[in-house]
């Protein structure tokens, strides 16, 4: 498939080719969101903890006699059954991550950059550099259009665009090699550098 490349200041700089195997593909929910599951199990932290009847400040002492109370049987204050009590069976760090193969992955990102290509949300931009003012880069980017938008740059991200992008808002820069499903899903419009297209093709071969 032929897409139109544009510069930072909206003018044509000629067209590229992109590859039907990685933007032209039928874009499939389960594939996109068991990726995405994936991606964003793997981010918890994971370090909720509760205390156990071990771990709770209260006396290990028998609160009162077994028998002849007309209450029930009770040793120490720590049983879960009490208020400030430990907790029974609650959660403990640990992982959330789980095991996806390496090829449904690459599958995920090729079906990710075909859903932005087929909603004509995906933009091919000669290149992403800038001075570094801020100012002026919103303005372009105002200009262009893009609300909520993420930039791929290639193996590397120029740092003076890097520098102007950081502070407006609804714009992210990645290098190629950080591209992921659920940074491209969640952002309006996808903007690849025509060194990130080149990039991406060879790393999804």
């Amino acid at each position: 498939m032929k897409l139109d490349v544009i510069k930072l200041d909206g003018g044509k700089a000629g067209s590229v080719e992109l590859g039907e195997d990685i933007f032209g593909l039928e874009p499939r929910a389960d594939i996109l969101h068991r990726v995405v599951r994936w991606q964003r199990n793997r981010a918890q932290a994971g370090t909720h903890k509760v205390k156990t009847r071990s771990e709770t400040s209260y006396s290990s002492k028998k609160i009162y006699r077994q028998k002849g109370t007309g209450g029930a049987r009770h040793g120490d204050r720590n049983a879960p059954i009490f208020r400030k009590g430990g907790i029974y069976k609650g959660p403990v760090p640990r992982s959330h991550g789980h095991e996806l193969p390496k090829k449904f992955r690459k599958l995920g990102l090729k079906h990710a950059l075909s859903a932005k290509a087929k909603a004509g949300e995906l933009v091919v931009l000669d290149e992403a550099e800038s001075q570094g003012k801020t100012r002026e880069l919103a303005r372009q980017v105002k200009d262009l259009g893009w609300k909520r938008a993420l930039v791929i740059d290639g193996a590397e991200v120029n740092e003076g665009f890097a520098r102007a992008a950081r502070n407006i808002e609804g714009l992210d820069v990645l290098p190629s090699i950080g591209a992921n499903v659920y940074d491209i899903l969640k952002r309006d419009t996808l903007v690849i550098t025509k060194a990130g297209v080149e990039a991406l093709e060879a790393r999804l071969k």
